[in-house]
């Protein structure tokens, strides 16, 4: 462990960690002259126990859109060192800010992540995420260089170039998307490369994937391989907000020392009993710059029973069933991406790419699922797998999906950024054309 005591922490001490935590962060708050903040905690009594945080006002995404740039800021602008954002929906982007005591966060926070998963000192750690206002690729990179790791920046796209240098290097660690991992597998078999690697794990973040999914993609490297599951959101710090350990894999460790989790009915907004599926609420107990309060992610995951072989004694939540604002509405029934992957992947025959397309051309949606065969040997099996997934999903879904089944590399790759896996069809453009 990175801090093996923090992370070992009773129960009972960490509750009162948390507790004192949040009494200095909302004495700060009603300290400040901001319109926002003042509005926020108007009618908010004061508390001393973590337990009854249930009393705050949450926070929603739109409210960084309303306040924007800087209205949400907790610290004067000369005290703010980097600014990070994401994209929005509104053509505004979702501006988060750091201190430098942010910045030292964040790089704290990521090195015990990579710590869980089995890094060392020892490690070279090859970082495939993006770069820049994006806060993946340089929040896992100042991780590495905390944990004393060896980083190498090799950002998104590319792939026969990040390959070669994966095995010139002797790189043991990769950080990357589950997809983009995946398109590197398969440039490392093309380009004879597998062997010569002596990757041992990574951290894939930044997008759902199933367990289905991490099964080809472990197998992808023909070799050992444990790939973990990050999770994390700009709004919040970053990557680093929880991880899956290498003893745990399933449940993902969140450090709440920093962030308090709280699992709540999405349309409700009441808390669900402890292992019961809900959307994910994070407090920032101790972000500087620009902290919030109970911050609603639309992420669901339930809170995950017992504990973890690796003796860390934070809170697990279970790997993302999707997010609220996801869910697809087809003929009356409710979908996550996610449920139609996991059929998909848990499929022997099937390869690690796939599409989901929302038929609109008629009356009512259709559903059409497009994946690749795992190898060309299966090369004339495609309408026996695709009658067989189609059957398993009007099982699961209940609702029947249409299945086109192709030849290995017809699902179109994403080599920069998040995989788009769900698409809308209007008109009889394909929309995988593009």
């Amino acid at each position: 462990m990175f801090m093996e005591e923090t992370e070992t922490l009773s129960r009972a001490r960490l509750s009162v960690l948390q507790s004192q935590r949040l009494e200095d962060l909302l004495n700060r708050l009603r300290t400040l002259d901001s319109p926002y903040w003042k509005a926020k905690l108007a009618g908010v009594k004061a508390f001393s126990a973590v337990e009854e945080i249930a009393a705050l006002p949450f926070t929603e995404k739109a409210e960084f859109r309303d306040t924007y740039p800087y209205g949400m800021l907790t610290a004067p602008l000369e005290k703010v060192v980097r600014v990070h954002a994401s994209s929005g929906t509104s053509g505004k982007p979702t501006i988060v800010a750091y201190t430098q005591d942010d910045v030292a966060l964040f790089a704290e926070v990521n090195a015990r992540a990579l710590a869980a998963v089995g890094a060392t000192a020892a490690d070279v750690v090859q970082i495939s995420y993006g770069y820049g206002l994006f806060t993946g690729g340089l929040g896992l990179h100042y991780g590495v260089e905390r944990l004393g790791a060896t980083a190498v920046p090799a950002s998104g796209g590319n792939p026969g170039f990040q390959v070669a240098l994966m095995a010139d290097i002797g790189a043991t660690g990769l950080a990357a998307t589950p997809s983009f991992a995946l398109i590197l597998a398969e440039r490392a078999a093309a380009d004879g490369l597998t062997e010569k690697l002596k990757l041992d794990w990574g951290i894939h973040g930044a997008e759902p994937w199933s367990e289905g999914l991490r099964d080809k993609l472990e197998n992808a490297w023909g070799r050992e391989y444990h790939a973990r599951d990050i999770y994390g959101l700009s709004e919040i710090i970053g990557p680093g907000v929880a991880i899956e350990c290498r003893d745990g894999k399933g449940g993902m460790h969140v450090f709440e020392d920093h962030f308090f989790p709280e699992i709540v009915n999405p349309a409700t907004g009441e808390p669900v009993a402890d292992g019961e599926p809900g959307e994910l609420v994070l407090t920032t107990l101790t972000k500087q710059a620009q902290p919030v309060l109970r911050y609603r992610t639309r992420d669901i995951t339930r809170f995950m029973p017992g504990d973890c072989p690796c003796g860390r004694t934070s809170r697990r939540i279970a790997r993302l069933e999707g997010r609220a604002d996801d869910m697809l509405i087809i003929r009356g029934i409710n979908v996550y991406p996610r449920t139609i992957e996991t059929v998909l992947m848990d499929d022997p025959d099937t390869g690690a790419n796939y599409a989901i397309i929302v038929d609109r051309r008629g009356e009512l949606p259709e559903l059409e699922a497009r994946v690749e065969l795992a190898h060309t040997g299966l090369v004339g099996s495609e309408d026996q797998v695709a009658t067989r997934l189609a059957e398993r999903l009007m099982e699961t879904v209940r609702l029947r999906v249409k299945v086109d089944v192709g030849p290995p590399g017809s699902v179109p790759r994403t080599e920069v950024g998040k995989a788009k896996r769900v698409f809308e069809q209007t008109d009889d453009t394909d929309p995988l054309a593009s």
